[in-house]
């Protein structure tokens, strides 16, 4: 097995840190970021093999992880994403994989595994924990990683309005919301009109069904 050149991309130092210290020289670190715009600059300059990134990101426009991949959409042919997370939420893991990751694990994995997640992911194999698989079938139908097959109207959506649209659905205040992302009640009341303009919908309550209907709460 090769040594893959890969970037980290995580807004917690102490975890991209522990990350390279745990995988030592199994993986060879030519590069950080710890926000959605110096990740994109970041994997740009350093060209890895994999970029090992977390879902929930600050900067840019909010969109996080699947963000970073959007922007980086031009070269998917040789940079290869995998998503880590402390998040298992389905619409965490659909997302950054609609955007183009090719897998999706828990930060409960073991270094062994990352490992071998990592260089499966290098050769082009897509890789999930084994709960997150689930979602992907779902979301994708039973031929796995297929850009063609696509949700049109969850499409509409950026990755942040997906989040306020699931933790609405859950029955969060506007208040709940703010606190749980980081932004201001009036920015929640914004993504919640967007939303329901989008998706062509008039009330909570429908909004709720809709999410309900697609297994995304």
């Amino acid at each position: 097995m090769s040594v893959r050149r890969i970037v980290i991309v995580d807004d917690h130092g102490i975890f991209r840190a522990g990350l390279k210290s745990e995988l030592g020289d199994a993986v060879d670190v030519v590069g950080e970021a710890a926000t959605v715009d110096e990740a994109s600059q970041v994997v740009r300059s350093a060209m890895p093999e994999v970029v090992l990134l977390d879902v929930h990101l600050p900067g840019g426009t909010g969109g996080g992880g699947a963000e970073v991949v959007e922007l980086c959409r031009d070269l998917l042919e040789d940079v290869k994403f995998l998503a880590i997370s402390v998040s298992d939420e389905a619409t965490d893991v659909v997302s950054v994989i609609r955007a183009g990751a090719r897998g999706y694990v828990t930060k409960t994995i073991g270094t062994e595994e990352l490992v071998n997640a990592i260089d499966a992911v290098a050769e082009g194999d897509a890789v999930f924990s084994p709960r997150l698989a689930g979602f992907v079938l779902d979301a994708f139908g039973t031929s796995g990683v297929a850009e063609d097959v696509r949700d049109e109207e969850l499409d509409r959506l950026s990755a942040r309005e997906v989040e306020v649209m699931r933790l609405i659905a859950r029955g969060y205040t506007y208040r709940e919301i703010a606190s749980e992302l980081f932004i201001s009640i009036k920015t929640v009341e914004t993504h919640v009109s967007k939303v329901l303009r989008k998706l062509q919908l008039s009330s909570r309550h429908e909004l709720t069904r809709w999410a309900e209907q697609r297994r995304i709460v």
